[in-house]
């Protein structure tokens, strides 16, 4: 299997009744009612398999607590375990949407807003549920059958399943959610027909039901069949099965930051001279783009090249892109000092560059030296989600929210170490005397970008304040901390 770093990502979901409304997991006395009519963290809910019979699964709410059914059909989110009448089977329609039965007293789950209940003995349209994926929209995508990931192929018009490893911003996918159904969007704004054309629009041919299979995702057309890999190239079309096999099996894996690294020299770090990395370029290419790929627990970052060889701490001090897996001397802990960074080899040395650009783990402290500029290559832009939402334009001020269900899409220019932050509109982010983050800018400010956790970045003005989403859900820049409000998906 080709390892992108990653495994695939958890499934995580809304569940929508036969009103369109939410399942939604109450804070208070471990209730469940179907009334909200957007998806938000109590309405997000974690899909767990059992790992003896994988027909059976667990829905996890956002305390932690398992949805569960008694034998007189009462369904609460209490249990912090796994109890037997946690127990569900997910009997999907041939729509797309599912139905939730109790495997203990194989009762079907449904009902409206406060009267929800699990003691149908069918299915009507009260007991189908569809499922809103919650995770970040942009993700890569792993063919179960070709060990493949997918990329779009601008020369070919379509959408190849031929790499190894996901690199660039074209192997990034957006998951569009339209309606129950979800269309594939690539990095130029064009969507996955079910021909394996790319169109401008989206329409019938180009929205996808989406089917869970062994915990896997399966694309269902408007026709009944579904995508998989066709041809030499991989290419993404509908095949003539109506039925997913293994080819048709997909998974969601994270899509890793990749990034260029500029020397105080003023020139990238490369491996264009061989496997001894050295800042020694004047333009960037592949040889120059490192993925970024950092451990949950510890935040230390491995950096990996295309050819899928990661950095390593050798001999005297040096670092050469020689390594085949991740291990100690591959790792590097990061120090975030305003718009610059500096990396600890695991020898407890910085990494400097040297006069002639080579790079040597061998500094106590940090000088200029020890200092690098770090651009982010594969996020032109910028889908954002806080705890509380995606940031969104406010509807009625040039202010932004925080908090919303749906996202809107910034770009994000690199500008001499700092990041620009520009709006559909063309107009940038600021920061107004209010501490309110406002995107009607002629002039762009300068932010800071880290990355501090895997899969979050964190935004910070010049004066050292972070960006966060108040509890009204207002981005404001006034954040003292890295405090999980100032943590942004992307």
């Amino acid at each position: 299997m080709p390892s992108n770093g990653s495994q695939p990502l958890t499934l995580r979901f809304g569940l929508i009744n036969h009103e369109g409304r939410y399942l939604t997991a109450e804070a208070f006395g471990f209730k469940v009612n179907a009334s909200a009519p957007s998806m938000k963290k109590k309405q997000i809910w974690t899909l767990e398999q059992d790992s003896q019979d994988t027909a059976v699964v667990y829905l996890r709410g956002h305390l932690g607590r398992y949805l569960a059914s008694d034998k007189d059909g009462k369904v609460t989110c209490e249990s912090e375990n796994r109890e037997p009448e946690c127990r569900f089977v997910i009997v999907a329609q041939s729509d797309g949407r599912w139905a939730l039965q109790s495997e203990s007293h194989l009762r079907f789950f449904g009902g409206s807003k406060d009267h929800l209940s699990c003691f149908a003995q069918g299915v009507a349209d009260t007991e189908l549920w569809s499922a809103h994926l919650a995770l970040h929209p942009r993700a890569n995508l792993l063919s179960v059958a070709r060990q493949r990931y997918a990329r779009l192929s601008v020369e070919d018009g379509e959408i190849s399943v031929d790499v190894n490893i996901p690199w660039g911003v074209n192997a990034i996918l957006t998951l569009v959610y339209q309606k129950g159904k979800y269309c594939l969007k690539t990095s130029d704004g064009r969507f996955l027909g079910n021909d394996g054309k790319l169109v401008t629009q989206s329409g019938k041919t180009t929205a996808y039901t989406l089917e869970l299979k062994c915990g896997k995702l399966a694309f269902k057309d408007c026709e009944g069949k579904y995508l998989s890999p066709v041809g030499p190239s991989g290419t993404l079309r509908s095949g003539r099965c109506s039925k997913p096999g293994k080819d048709e099996l997909f998974d969601l894996q994270e899509s890793h930051p990749q990034v260029v690294l500029i020397a105080a020299n003023g020139k990238y770090v490369s491996m264009r001279q061989g496997v001894s990395l050295a800042a020694n370029q004047e333009d960037e290419t592949d040889m120059e783009t490192f993925q970024m790929e950092m451990d949950q627990e510890t935040t230390k970052c491995s950096f990996r090249t295309n050819q899928g060889n990661y950095w390593a701490l050798v001999a005297h001090g040096g670092i050469q892109s020689t390594a085949t897996e991740v291990s100690a001397v591959s790792t590097f802990a990061v120090e975030w000092l305003g718009h610059k960074m500096a990396l600890k080899a695991n020898n407890g040395k910085y990494v400097c560059a040297k006069k002639n650009g080579q790079l040597l783990a061998v500094s106590e402290t940090i000088g200029e030296d020890e200092q690098l500029s770090l651009k982010l290559t594969n996020r032109p832009m910028l889908i954002l989600r806080g705890e509380n939402g995606f940031i969104c334009h406010h509807k009625k001020s040039n202010t932004l929210d925080a908090s919303r269900s749906v996202y809107d899409t910034f770009g994000l220019q690199f500008s001499d170490g700092f990041y620009h932050i520009k709006g559909a509109n063309g107009r940038f982010w600021y920061v107004n005397g209010s501490g309110l983050v406002c995107s009607d800018g002629e002039v762009p400010e300068d932010f800071d970008v880290e990355l501090p956790e895997r899969g979050r970045l964190a935004i910070r003005t010049r004066s050292g304040r972070y960006l966060r989403g108040d509890r009204g859900g207002t981005l404001k820049a006034d954040g003292l901390g890295l405090t999980s409000s100032a943590l942004w998906e992307y």
